[in-house]
C-alpha cells in the first residue's frame, strides 16, 4: 500500500529508482551519442563493461549480458535454465514470488515458496522441499533463488551463502542470486562478501543498475560455463536482446570504469543509516534489522498520517490496530536535506 501525500511531496522515500541517472552516466551517453555502434550488445562499450566486471569477479570466462530490467532478467534465467517439469525454490518474500505478477509461473515453471527468516532463505527449508518433492508426481526442484540484499533489506553473510552454495552443489541445483540491490548489499557495514566471493559461490547472478544510478539495465553474469550455451538465443526469444544494447553497455561502462557503482550504493546506505539511527533514538523498533538502503520501521498509524502530508512511502504490513510497518528507501541521489527533513518531522512526535 502506498502512502502518498495529497499535494506535491517534499520528498519521496518510495523507492531507489525515482531519479534519472547519475550525471557521469549521462555525460558518457551524451559524449558517445553520435557514435555508430554495433547492435545487440556487441558494441565496444558493452565489451568494455564486460571486461571491467570480469576483472572484478576474477572470471575471464564469465558470460555477461545486459538486460533492461530485473523481472525480465529473472524470467529469462528461470525459463532458460529449467526444463518444463522443473521448479525454483524461493523465500516466501522473494521478488519472483511476490512482485512479478506470476511472470515465472507464466513460463510454465512453479515457484516453491518457503518460510523465510528476515527475508532470507533458510537452508533447512531447501532440504525439506527436496525431501518432499521426491518423485515424478511433483515438479522437480532444480534451482534455488535468493536475492542480496533481500526484499526486507537484509543481507547474506559469507557463511550463509557458502552454506546454501554447498547444498546446491551437493544436490546438483542451480544457485541464482538476484542482485537488483547487490550494490547496497556489498556496501553494507555488516557485509563480509565481495563480488568475487559471490561469483565463486553461485552459478548465475546479476548486477542491478536500475536501482543504483543507471537509467535502466541489469548485468547478468553466468559463472557456470555449463549454463552459457545459446543464451543469446534465449534472450532474443524473450524479447530482451535490444538493438540499441549499447545504451546499457555505456551505462555499465560509466559505473565500473572506477568505483562509481560502489560509491553510489554507499551513499544510499549512509543516508538510510542516518534515518535508522534517528528512529532508534526516538524509540522506534524495526520489522527487520536495518542493513542497507531499505528500512522497515514500525510506526504508530496516527504518526503515519502526519508524515504522509510531506513524504511518500509505502506500508508493508499492518501490526495490530494501531501500528504499521512502513518501507523507507534511499537512493544514490537522496540528499542530506531530505533526510534531515524526515528526521525533523519525526522529532516532533518525541520519543515513543
Amino acid at each position: 500500500m502506498v502512502m502518498r501525500s495529497r499535494k506535491k511531496s517534499m520528498y519521496s522515500f518510495m523507492n531507489d529508482y525515482s531519479e534519472g541517472a547519475h550525471p557521469r552516466i549521462l555525460e558518457l551517453l551524451n559524449k558517445s551519442n553520435y557514435d555508430q555502434n554495433a547492435g545487440y550488445g556487441q558494441d565496444v562499450h558493452s565489451e568494455k563493461s564486460r571486461e571491467y566486471i570480469r576483472k572484478l569477479i576474477g572470471k575471464e570466462n564469465a558470460d555477461i549480458h545486459f538486460i533492461p530490467g530485473g523481472t525480465l532478467t529473472n524470467l529469462i534465467v528461470v525459463s532458460a535454465l529449467l526444463r518444463p517439469h522443473q521448479c525454483v525454490i524461493s523465500a516466501d518474500t522473494g521478488h519472483i514470488n511476490v512482485h512479478e505478477t506470476g511472470a515465472i509461473e507464466a513460463t510454465g515453471h512453479k515457484v516453491i515458496a518457503v518460510p523465510s527468516v528476515e527475508g532470507k532463505l533458510n537452508p533447512k527449508a531447501i532440504h525439506e522441499v527436496l525431501y518432499y518433492h521426491s518423485d515424478e508426481h511433483m515438479v522437480q526442484p532444480e534451482m534455488v533463488y535468493i536475492s542480496n540484499s533481500t526484499e526486507l533489506g537484509t543481507i547474506y553473510s559469507k557463511a550463509e551463502l557458502t552454506h546454501i552454495s554447498n547444498i546446491c552443489r551437493e544436490k546438483d541445483l542451480i544457485l541464482y542470486l538476484d542482485g537488483a540491490r547487490i550494490g547496497s548489499a556489498l556496501m553494507s557495514k555488516y557485509n563480509d562478501l565481495t563480488l568475487k566471493d559471490i561469483a565463486d559461490l553461485v552459478d548465475v547472478f546479476y548486477i542491478g543498475g536500475t536501482k543504483n544510478g543507471a537509467l535502466l539495465g541489469e548485468a547478468l553474469v553466468i559463472c557456470n560455463e555449463n549454463l552459457q550455451e545459446d543464451f543469446r538465443y534465449l534472450i532474443k526469444q524473450r524479447g530482451a536482446l535490444m538493438a540499441k544494447g549499447f545504451v546499457m553497455g555505456i551505462q555499465f561502462e560509466a559505473l565500473f570504469q572506477d568505483d562509481l557503482f560502489f560509491n553510489l550504493a554507499g551513499h544510499a546506505n549512509r543516508m538510510a543509516e542516518k534515518i535508522a539511527n534517528a528512529l532508534k533514538e526516538y524509540g522506534y523498533s524495526f520489522y527487520s534489522p536495518p542493513c542497507t538502503n531499505q528500512l522497515f520501521p514500525i510506526i504508530p498509524n496516527h504518526i503515519l498520517e502526519c508524515l504522509a502530508a510531506k513524504f511518500d512511502f509505502s506500508i508493508y504490513k499492518r501490526i495490530g490496530q494501531d501500528s504499521s510497518v512502513i518501507r523507507l528507501v534511499t537512493s544514490w541521489a537522496t540528499t542530506q536535506k531530505s533526510v534531515d527533513s524526515l528526521i525533523k518531522a519525526l522529532s516532533k512526535f518525541g520519543t515513543i
